[in-house]
């Protein structure tokens, strides 16, 4: 159960402290597209969406969209949000992110991993020894084997919650 549980949990990605991830050594980090950065129906990003990856070019952090998504779903976001992307990445295997320290020239503690799912992004982060973050999907409407996944998820949070290691809603760095 512990390899679902994240390093940090925050509301959305514009609620992480990227400077304090900064100072903790973290060079690389790795997006989630779908509900994490943009829903699930939207095709492009907007323009908050595009000064935060501005924001995070300025502070010195490689941004890298990581989707189990298509290309054509993907491209859009990389394109305008000048960032480099892998998509269908079949998180939470080890395949792509292996890829990915080995182009970029990365070790495991300079990569943090940020998604809306425990089972894809916050289980691959982990098992690869990345920081994890969660953070809440960005909108209710979810692909169809997502929505398998967020019943599985429910009963992972209860667990946690039961056992007083993590309550949904109460955020933390």
């Amino acid at each position: 159960m512990e390899q679902f549980r994240p390093d940090i949990y925050q509301k959305s990605i514009y609620d992480i402290d990227y400077e304090k991830l900064k100072r903790h050594g973290i060079k690389c980090i790795l997006f989630d597209l779908d509900n994490t950065l943009a829903p699930i129906d939207i095709d492009v990003p907007d323009k908050k969406l595009m000064d935060f990856f501005l924001y995070l070019e300025d502070l010195g952090l490689k941004a890298i969209i990581l989707s189990n998504a298509s290309k054509k779903r993907v491209a859009p976001f990389k394109e305008k949000c000048n960032v480099d992307s892998a998509f269908h990445a079949h998180k939470p295997s080890k395949k792509k992110y292996k890829k990915i320290l080995m182009n970029y020239h990365l070790k495991d503690i300079e990569v943090a991993c940020i998604g809306d799912q425990l089972l894809t992004d916050i289980l691959g982060a982990n098992k690869m020894g990345f920081t994890s973050i969660l953070v809440n999907p960005i909108s209710k409407k979810d692909y169809f084997l997502t929505k398998i996944n967020r019943v599985i998820e429910r009963l992972i949070y209860k667990n946690f919650e039961t056992r007083g290691l993590f309550k949904k809603g109460e955020y933390y760095d």
